[in-house]
């Protein structure tokens, strides 16, 4: 498949999805949303990709959305258009948390809104150390509406995440790993084989397993534990059942490494 806004490649069981508008530092567009969606839907059924990694082209991972875009979404709300038929479909962050299989972020540089918004859509964020996080929305007078309100408190806390929001300034990379942000920073050089480093290790991991991990852990984190618990013990369940359940164990009892399909 081929994309203006993007580049997509699956090498080595790893889909990447490349943002490529490096001339507005990847900016988000309503073509970066309908060429997300669509690289998603086809990632899904891809059976050589069994990790996805997302990551920038150029300087920024994303900077946020595109002004222009935002201009004209309020152009057509001052004309009594309702915000839902103006926006259509349109790619969430969500939409990564749901995915069934393991997203890796691969912070470069900028994550600023919507950028930002992605990152912590995504199960593990790899962040260089030039990388930038922010939610700034505030100084074009709006708010963050892909999941920054809810997203940044429930992994850096309330109070440092409406310290963000509210003020608009971002933080580095190495303050980030600190609150929880990121799961690890390394030199900007190393970014990508840090990268394929985590990736190479959880392709090698049941794939449905990794699929029921991530709706173990997504789902009960809004439950009662008392709810996530009996999700998590249904899941289990449903795991055993598996032929990946079956290759593990044998491996385990033959001595050797086993082959997930």
């Amino acid at each position: 498949m081929s994309f203006k806004t993007l580049v997509v490649e699956t090498n080595n069981r790893i889909g990447w999805i490349r943002f490529n508008r490096p001339e507005v530092l990847n900016a988000y567009n309503s073509v970066v949303s309908k060429e997300l969606i669509d690289v998603l839907d086809n990632m899904k059924n891809n059976r050589e990709a069994r990790v996805i990694v997302i990551t920038g082209s150029g300087k920024a991972f994303m900077s946020g959305a595109d002004i222009s875009m935002l201009r004209g979404w309020m152009e057509k709300l001052n004309e009594g258009e309702s915000f839902d038929e103006i926006i259509g479909p349109f790619f969430q962050p969500s939409m990564l948390e749901n995915f069934p299989k393991p997203v890796v972020a691969a912070v470069n540089g900028f994550a600023f809104g919507m950028g930002c918004e992605i990152a912590m859509g995504c199960d593990i964020r790899i962040a260089a150390e030039s990388a930038r996080f922010g939610q700034p929305e505030i100084d074009l007078g709006v708010i963050p509406g892909s999941g920054g309100t809810q997203r940044l408190p429930r992994l850096i806390g309330k109070s440092k995440a409406m310290e963000m929001i509210l003020t608009g300034k971002g933080i580095k990379a190495k303050e980030a790993l600190k609150l929880g942000l990121v799961n690890r920073v390394v030199p900007d050089g190393e970014l990508e084989n840090a990268t394929l480093e985590i990736c190479e290790i959880l392709s090698r991991k049941s794939p449905v397993a990794l699929s029921l991990c991530k709706e173990a852990v997504i789902k009960g984190y809004e439950m009662t534990l008392e709810e996530g618990l009996k999700n998590e013990i249904d899941l289990f369940g449903q795991s055993l059942k598996t032929s990946n359940a079956s290759e593990g164990v044998s491996a385990f009892l033959e001595k050797r490494e086993a082959q997930f399909t």
